[in-house]
């Protein structure tokens, strides 16, 4: 029986979220942010595995620091840009992020959990899609009847990040930043004892300092060096529940 499995992932993709709120900002910034994060999170991926959905024009920009990522940990994609999306670019993410890493690219996870044919999934040559956080979120989506656990949709295998059993409380990112550490933590480890498994992702760009751009209270709190140091208790934390494994190995052992 295999041990309770966490799969870990992160997001690395252009810091474009001011956007959303009207803020203008450069490409090149968006980018430098979100580099920024990664070389935050440097020590904490040396010491774990993890799943890194990448845009390709983010691994075109710093292909030497995928490649080195590679060597650890899966490389998947988040398609080819985080701003805009045509379903020609799921195939040429996949071709661009598999000559950078070296890595056969099977994952996929949409910019902003969106939705995608499953069809067109499959035929770029992807795995599964994890693409659906299968909570309520206002504003945002609405997923309650989706299942919370792997299931196959026209042949692909869809992969919802966690939530916990009963009330569908999300695990995701914001969770993470906003509720009391201890209380998250209980919910992470309920789910994890109850499913064998957690799935959970974060952005690069949390682990910088992006209190000066102009967004809500709920994103900007326990950014930069505090968000990363929480981080580490976690993993730290987490490790003695279970084992930290990419999304591709999970796939691999486990039949849906």
């Amino acid at each position: 029986m295999l041990s309770p499995q966490i799969l870990l992932s992160f997001d690395v993709e252009e810091f474009d979220l001011p956007l959303e709120y009207g803020q203008s900002i450069p490409i090149g910034e968006q980018l430098r942010v979100g580099y920024a994060g990664l070389v935050a999170l440097e020590p904490l991926l040396q010491e774990v595995r993890a799943t890194l959905f990448t845009t390709a024009y983010f691994a075109s920009q710093y292909a030497p620091a995928l490649r080195g990522l590679s060597e650890r940990h899966e490389i998947a994609s988040h398609t080819y840009y985080h701003t805009r999306f045509e379903e020609s670019h799921l195939l040429a993410s996949r071709q661009l992020l598999q000559e950078v890493s070296g890595q056969e690219v099977t994952g996929l996870r949409m910019p902003r959990m969106r939705d995608v044919r499953p069809a067109a999934v499959l035929e770029a040559g992807y795995t599964y899609n994890s693409s659906v956080n299968p909570t309520w979120i206002p504003g945002r989506y609405n997923n309650l009847r989706v299942p919370r656990r792997p299931f196959r949709e026209e042949g692909l295998l869809e992969f919802p990040v966690s939530v916990t059993p009963k009330w569908r409380i999300p695990l995701f990112w914001l969770a993470f930043k906003n509720f009391p550490y201890a209380y998250f933590l209980r919910l992470v480890r309920h789910t994890l004892r109850q499913e064998g498994y957690v799935c959970l992702y974060f952005h690069p760009w949390e682990f910088t300092d992006i209190r000066r751009y102009q967004l809500p209270g709920y994103v900007r709190r326990d950014c930069g060096p505090a968000l990363v140091q929480k981080l580490e208790r976690l993993v730290k934390d987490l490790g003695k529940e279970g084992q930290f494994v990419t999304m591709a190995e999970y796939v691999r052992n486990i039949q849906y």
